[in-house]
Order: structure tokens, then C-alpha cells, then sequence
């Protein structure tokens, strides 16, 4: 399984240095944006599994990057921030975000609030592990399948595209990023995008009557149709 993706949103460049180190130190990968407007293309691209986002910044500010991300994704977002008022932490919680550490901060308790905000929504996944679309049965944790009560033997990889399409949660995934997902592909990597539509293609003749769930989007990849 891939590292966890996070996205840091971050205009003071010292910090970002210290930050990026640290964080891949303890095994995140991560990306780096330096203004709000580059944070929204940055996030929709690339799907990460956090948001470390600060308030203050250029084009648009934290609160409205923070508003913009809640309209479609769940994501943990942990918000930094150089002002004390209370009011600037209470808006920033209202308006969804997981937690907020207050600048000048370490970056020991910075690391401990994001392995913190991840096991929580790791273990609130892990309790939503049986899901049912249809007639589909997916155990994610014990990696089964099944449609009714017939079991469908699907290969690792095939398993782990259609667990990619049911968090997704009906929204389209590219094909890049089903690679990444599945084999945390980047660019440098020699991995054929063509290698998505052989695997979809084995997965929907497995799914039978449950096939058309997986629905394809022209020019985009492919997204799980969830009623």
C-alpha cells in the first residue's frame, strides 16, 4: 500500500522546507503548494490524504480553500495559523476542519497531531469496512467480495481498483490517479495507462449482473455508480 499523500498549503518557504523534511522523514509523501488558488487545482489533481493548510495566503485565504474542499471531500485538514483570536480557530473548526496549531508550533506536536487526525480516520474507516452497493457485498478489510451471497475471486489488483472506486464515493477517478492509488505510480514510472482499462475490464466480466456499476467517464477514467 502507497504512503499517505499530504498536501502542505504553505507561503513561508523555511517552513515548508522544515515541514516537507519531517514529514517524509516520518514516511508521508508529500506535495507542496504556495498559494490558495494553486492548493484547489493541486487537491482536485491529485487526491490527497490530508491537507495541511495554512490561513494566510495569496489569491484566497485558508477559511475559503478550507469551504471550497468541504463542498466535496471529507479529507482531514489541519489548519496553522499565526493569529491567536479565538474566533480565527472557532471559524476555522466550523468550517470543518479537524484540528489547528497555532504558529510559532514544533514540529514534534505538528507530527503528532497529523498521526493523530490519520488514525482516526483510519479506524473510523476501518468501521465502515463492509459496504453494499446494490447487490454488491465488499468487505474491505478482509478483501471479499461478493454479489448476494455467491463470492467473486478477484486478484489483488482487481480488488483494489474497486475499493479505490467505492471511496471515491461515485466520484470519478482518472487513470492516473487509479495508478497511483493501486501501485503509488508517478510520472517517472513505465507503467501504461492502458494497464486501467485491462484490469477494469477483467473486473466488470467478474461482477456480472453488478458490471455496470462501473461506469465510464469519456476522456476522464472511471467512477462506481453507488445507488
Amino acid at each position: 500500500m502507497a504512503a499517505e499523500k499530504i498536501l502542505i498549503v504553505e507561503d513561508e518557504k523555511h517552513l515548508v522546507k522544515v515541514l516537507k523534511y519531517n514529514l517524509e522523514k516520518a514516511g508521508y509523501r508529500v506535495l507542496v503548494v504556495h498559494d490558495g488558488q494553486s492548493a484547489l487545482t493541486s487537491f482536485k489533481k491529485e487526491i490527497p490524504d490530508m491537507v495541511i493548510l495554512d490561513i494566510m495566503l495569496p489569491k484566497l485565504d485558508g477559511f475559503e480553500i478550507c469551504k471550497e474542499i468541504r463542498r466535496e471531500s471529507k479529507v482531514p485538514i489541519l489548519m496553522l495559523t499565526a493569529r491567536k483570536e479565538e474566533v480565527d480557530r472557532v471559524l476555522g473548526l466550523e468550517l470543518g476542519a479537524d484540528d489547528y496549531v497555532t504558529k510559532p508550533f514544533s514540529v514534534r506536536e505538528l507530527l503528532a497531531r497529523v498521526k493523530a487526525i490519520l488514525r482516526r480516520v483510519s479506524e473510523k474507516e476501518n468501521k465502515r469496512s463492509l459496504v453494499r452497493v446494490g447487490d454488491l457485498k465488499v468487505d474491505l478489510e478482509r478483501y471479499e467480495t461478493r454479489i448476494g451471497e455467491r463470492p467473486i475471486d478477484l486478484s489483488p489488483k482487481e480488488f483494489e481498483f474497486l475499493k479505490c472506486l467505492i471511496q471515491a464515493d461515485g466520484k470519478a477517478l482518472t487513470r492516473d490517479q487509479l495508478l497511483e492509488k493501486v501501485w503509488g505510480y508517478d510520472k517517472s514510472m513505465e507503467i501504461d495507462t492502458n494497464t486501467v482499462d485491462q484490469h477494469i475490464a477483467r473486473l466488470r466480466n467478474k461482477l456480472g449482473s453488478e458490471a455496470g456499476r462501473i461506469i465510464t467517464v469519456k476522456n476522464v477514467g472511471y467512477r462506481l455508480k453507488m445507488d
